[in-house]
């Protein structure tokens, strides 16, 4: 009897050992199948700041079909940069307080949604004010012009709520105009004594009739002569993008028209509220105002060419 006791105790000591493995290996499994179906997260950023473009690279489970990517109350697009590999671009506003704000991202797999939650800290950024001299209708404009500055506002704010659904812009952001950017976005204006909106844009130094280039491929969805852009063009990069370049003297596309990256698409005059001629070139990004020097370093000839 004191035998078979024992020989119980080995069967029963074996029996709770493989039950132990088993549980460990089910474990191990599982854990492995989380990761497998875990989105993966880097981050690239000039800084985290107001006005700054931030680039998500997500490594997502094989399969996935779909990626959605919101911040800041607004969906930032999204885009398959390879079989497992999506890119989201992530505008931060001039507007937006710091602090720390998340980022909701959800990929669909065969129907299956898979979530991850990224939190962004942004950090206060000081900018500088500028004064400048104008034609005082372009700081009080007069009466009669008011309809058309309404006008104007409204037919851009159909614009940006318009945006091509699909991925336009392929390669890499150039320069419109060569030379670095003479101004810093986001300074804070003050035209004859008066302080209006900040700087949405970045000031490029140029002369009169110098060649102005698609920053990269898109729709023409504006080419007219507005209030206070004079002659201005909206390229529509498509998924929220958009490049605005402004006070140009003629045109060289048309409305509708699809261009190439570094098309030319006009010539760089001083039309509007200006002080001499040069070329402003604003970006928004699903309405967020970004700065198209960050969009450049980010998103550029030597980013793209580091990646390769």
């Amino acid at each position: 009897m004191h035998w078979l006791s024992e020989n119980n105790l080995v069967r029963s000591a074996l029996r709770f050992a493989v039950s132990v493995a088993i549980a460990a290996l089910i474990a191990c499994v599982a854990v492995s199948l989380a990761a497998a179906d875990a989105i993966r997260i880097a981050v690239a950023a000039r800084a985290i700041q107001p006005g700054e473009l931030v680039v998500l690279t997500l490594t997502v489970p094989r399969g996935a079909d779909r990626v959605r990517v919101r911040a800041f109350n607004r969906d930032m697009p999204a885009f398959a940069d390879g079989p497992r590999t999506w890119r989201a671009l992530v505008g931060i506003d001039l507007d937006v307080a710091p602090g720390v704000h998340p980022v909701s991202i959800e990929a669909r797999s065969a129907g299956t949604p898979i979530h991850a939650t990224h939190e962004l800290t942004v950090h206060r950024h000081s900018f500088p004010t500028r004064t400048l001299r104008v034609d005082e209708a372009y700081v009080n404009p007069p009466p009669e012009v008011q309809t058309r500055i309404e006008r104007e506002a409204a037919d851009l704010r159909q614009v940006w709520r318009s945006p091509a659904p699909e991925r336009l812009w392929t390669g890499a952001f150039v320069r419109p105009v060569p030379g670095a950017s003479a101004s810093r976005f986001g300074t804070r204006s003050v035209f004859n004594g008066q302080a209006r909106n900040p700087h949405s844009g970045a000031d490029f130094a140029s002369p009169t009739g110098t060649p102005i280039h698609a920053p990269n491929a898109g729709r023409i969805v504006a080419a007219r002569d507005l209030y206070f852009s004079g002659n201005t063009i909206v390229i529509d990069h498509g998924l929220g993008l958009f490049s605005t370049l402004a006070h140009l003297s003629p045109f060289d596309v048309r409305e509708g028209e699809i261009v190439r990256a570094a098309q030319i698409v006009g010539r760089v005059g001083a039309t509007g509220r200006v002080t001499g001629p040069h070329l402003p070139w604003a970006v928004r990004l699903a309405d967020a105002r970004i700065d198209p020097v960050a969009v450049l370093a980010l998103l550029g000839a030597e980013e793209a060419g580091a990646q390769r």
